[in-house]
């Protein structure tokens, strides 16, 4: 947790960097956040071993608010269409719908779609887009760090294909 002080009425937000990443869709993935503050910074990341690139962008943005340990200002930059305008535009319409899509299909990824609504309503967060691997440096460490955990949820895989063929 980022255990400094940090508000929403101070003026120097947080800035976090999240990213998702996924061998095959589904497959083994892993998610990466990028967090400064002042002059402290946090790198975190984690893995999934049968998971979507969906789901790792979002995991990555609720893993980075969970660090938040007080209500903060916010900059978070996501290079995911799907979180930036899930959660810019077409929450607001599923929560009014019972989390239910306009031909009344159930939300995809709900589950963690109600996590993210629950963790902003604490923060003060300000929604950035940024094109992957633009040189944007913030992105660019998250999405290693998403690659980190991918990894490890690959050799994760392939130590259990290993195993089972062991066993038969």
């Amino acid at each position: 947790m980022i255990d400094y002080a940090c508000s929403a009425t101070n003026n120097i937000p947080v800035k976090i960097y999240t990213d998702g990443a996924c061998s095959g869709n589904p497959g083994p993935g892993g998610w990466g956040v990028y967090l400064s503050y002042k002059n402290h910074e946090r790198k975190v990341y984690g893995s999934n071993i049968n998971t979507t690139n969906n789901r790792m962008e979002l995991t990555a943005t609720i893993e980075a608010l969970r660090l938040l340990k007080y209500s903060c200002k916010v900059e978070l930059y996501t290079d995911s269409q799907y979180v930036q305008m899930g959660i810019t535009k077409w929450i607001k319409k599923w929560i009014k719908n019972n989390w239910e899509t306009s031909n009344k299909q159930l939300v995809c990824n709900v589950d963690l779609w109600q996590s993210l609504y629950t963790l902003i309503q604490k923060h003060q967060v300000s929604w950035h887009w940024v094109r992957g691997h633009s040189g944007n440096i913030g992105n660019e460490i998250a999405d290693k760090l998403a690659t980190n955990g991918k990894i490890e949820a690959m050799k994760i895989v392939k130590n259990n294909e290993n195993t089972k063929k062991f066993l038969d």
